[in-house]
């Protein structure tokens, strides 16, 4: 959303000239090759500062600008599978599975944003640029921690089997405050009674006839009426959402998580809204994703100042 999208061969050295036209009128350069590319089309961080002093360029490879793997290639399952991400999500005593998304490219260009926040305030103070050098593995990795800490243990936990086709509900009862909610939003079930549920040390200790117990309790109700209920009671509950059930979400529609956007060959669509919210400058969603080469015109034409000639010609010569 809001972004510009050219088409620009930086195999040709008309290619890379347009590149370095461009890095004269930008305030920051951020790629996401591994190390070696840059520097082949003489794009790198030395040769950006003699045509911009003030440059601040981001390079974003998958595992850093030095070490012996510097120059290894990957995508988001790449990179969750080196920081130790796909080694956790799993089934017990299963093969590792990894996360349903690219977790990795997300994480990665948050760390992106803040270090080029940091390097805009940076040269504000000192009119100086500068190199950040960012590893996504590194990225990824610093995020699990909790790998190697115990777990705060609860019970009832985990994702239950609710009423209806393949709903689900997660739970989970932490203290014995939040046991005495969770055991009002059942009914108070004599089974709740039990001196095995009585603590969470017994309550832990009887884990699988308790999952068993909650489980019945689970599947004779819907997973929103499993949440609210739970919620109710001070007890932490969620659905399990589908890309549907997200897309109908009364809470995000109510936060205007939703936005529509016309796109050009799409028409009305409907994206994502940035889930930030400021109070005295909020976003305002004017573009969708653009269509290759799309801004061809602007980039080149009016910001570079060139003619519908030469714009022609390159593009008749492969160059954008």
């Amino acid at each position: 959303r809001n972004k510009r999208g050219i088409t620009l061969n930086l195999n040709s050295p008309d290619g890379v000239a347009l590149a370095k036209k461009l890095v004269s009128l930008s305030d920051a350069v951020v790629e996401n090759f591994t190390p070696r590319v840059m520097a082949n089309w003489g794009l790198d961080y030395e040769n950006l500062k003699k045509i911009k002093p003030d440059i601040i360029m981001l390079s974003l490879s998958t595992m850093g600008n030095s070490g012996p793997r510097k120059d290894y290639t990957g995508f988001g399952p790449t990179v969750q599978a080196f920081s130790g991400l796909t080694h956790l999500t799993a089934y017990p005593a299963g093969p590792p599975l990894g996360p349903g998304t690219a977790h990795a490219d997300h994480v990665a260009a948050l760390f992106a944003c803040l270090a080029l926040l940091g390097a805009f305030e940076y040269r504000r103070r000192t009119g100086e640029g500068q190199y950040i050098d960012i590893s996504q593995v590194e990225a990824m990795a610093s995020l699990l921690g909790d790998a190697i800490i115990p777990p705060k243990e609860s019970a009832p936990s985990g994702v239950y089997r609710c009423r209806g086709d393949d709903r689900w509900c997660a739970l989970a009862v932490t203290t014995d405050d939040e046991w005495r909610g969770f055991k009002k939003a059942l009914g108070n079930p004599p089974w709740a009674e039990d001196k095995s549920f009585a603590t969470l040390t017994n309550r832990l200790r009887n884990k699988k006839a308790l999952d068993d117990l909650v489980g019945k309790w689970t599947q004779k109700h819907t997973a929103e009426e499993v949440m609210t209920l739970l919620q109710k009671k001070g007890v932490a509950a969620g659905v399990v959402q589908s890309a549907r059930d997200l897309a109908q979400d009364p809470q995000l529609e109510h936060r205007g998580f939703f936005v529509e956007l016309d796109h050009p060959e799409m028409g009305k669509t409907i994206s994502d809204a940035t889930p930030i919210r400021l109070s005295d400058s909020p976003p305002r969603y004017t573009r969708s994703a653009p269509v290759l080469g799309q801004d061809n015109g602007y980039v080149y034409g009016e910001l570079l100042g060139m003619s519908q000639a030469e714009l022609a010609q390159l593009k008749e010569q492969g160059v954008i």
